[in-house]
């Protein structure tokens, strides 16, 4: 076999005409330049806005290719929501100093915690995703995945002070919705009961009330059930039917010590 053949089996089997992982880099790039626009405190803001918009711009060009679907004017009304995205995460570092012991200061959370940048990439996401910007949204949340190891579905719906601790593992599925003054640690799962396509439009993952405690490698699933106000989820704890609030949900494990004889 010639490699002229071989090329032209490749281009045969390469289907897909607007797969061009330039977005992707393009994207990470963005994600990148708002952080930074809107924390660092040598980045001016003003100058950044024209450098943002023109990365938007190419961000267009790349991900809008159904034309009856207009992206132009999404930049416009993204600018007008991005100080309430910077007072919302705000908020949530200042959930992160009030609520870990081990966190000494602010410029520590925006820097060092992963569970606040995971958060900070998602807001910035969700605002596109639910103006209808195609792909971009997932590629910011999925670029904030492989630095943080916190995997957030843009479309999620979550209030004000919200607290991720450590954050490796967490997974937070697209219809999942999540109130204020929440607080989940490593590992945790909101997800859903099963998965098939027909369910796309479906709520399938949980609905978590406000001052909610889930604590490390607990599993909360299905789009019907709802984790009630002021409650806690105990570590490991594996929950498929709604919660009333104020309650307490444990896993208790059985754990069996086996002592050796003495060595003769």
């Amino acid at each position: 076999m010639n490699i002229k053949s071989i090329v032209a089996k490749i281009n045969a089997h390469k289907k897909q005409p607007n797969l061009r992982f330039e977005l992707k880099r393009k994207t990470e790039r963005f994600a990148d330049l708002l952080f930074y626009t809107l924390f660092d405190s040598e980045t001016p803001v003003a100058p950044n806005m024209s450098v943002l918009e023109e990365a938007f711009d190419e961000l267009v060009g790349l991900a809008c290719w159904e034309t009856e679907k207009p992206c132009k004017k999404v930049w416009e009304n993204y600018v007008v929501a991005l100080p309430e995205i910077l007072e919302r995460l705000n908020l949530d570092a200042e959930a992160i100093v009030n609520c870990d012991p081990a966190s000494l200061s602010m410029e520590e959370v925006y820097m060092a915690y992963p569970g606040f940048y995971a958060i900070a990439i998602y807001r910035l996401a969700h605002e596109l995703y639910i103006q209808g910007f195609p792909l971009v949204p997932r590629l910011m949340t999925e670029y904030a995945h492989r630095q943080t190891g916190v995997d957030i579905n843009p479309g999620a719906r979550i209030g004000k002070s919200f607290f991720i601790d450590h954050g490796t593992g967490v997974v937070i599925g697209e219809t999942a919705i999540i109130h204020d003054h929440v607080k989940i640690y490593q590992g945790v799962t909101l997800g859903a009961l099963y998965v098939a396509k027909d369910l796309q439009r479906t709520k399938r993952h949980p609905t978590i009330e406000d001052n909610v405690t889930i604590y490390a490698n607990a599993t909360i699933l299905g789009g019907k059930t709802i984790v009630g106000t002021n409650s806690i989820i105990g570590g490991n704890a594996w929950v498929t039917a709604s919660i009333p609030a104020n309650s307490t949900v444990f896993h208790t494990p059985e754990i069996r010590i086996k002592t050796l004889p003495n060595a003769i």
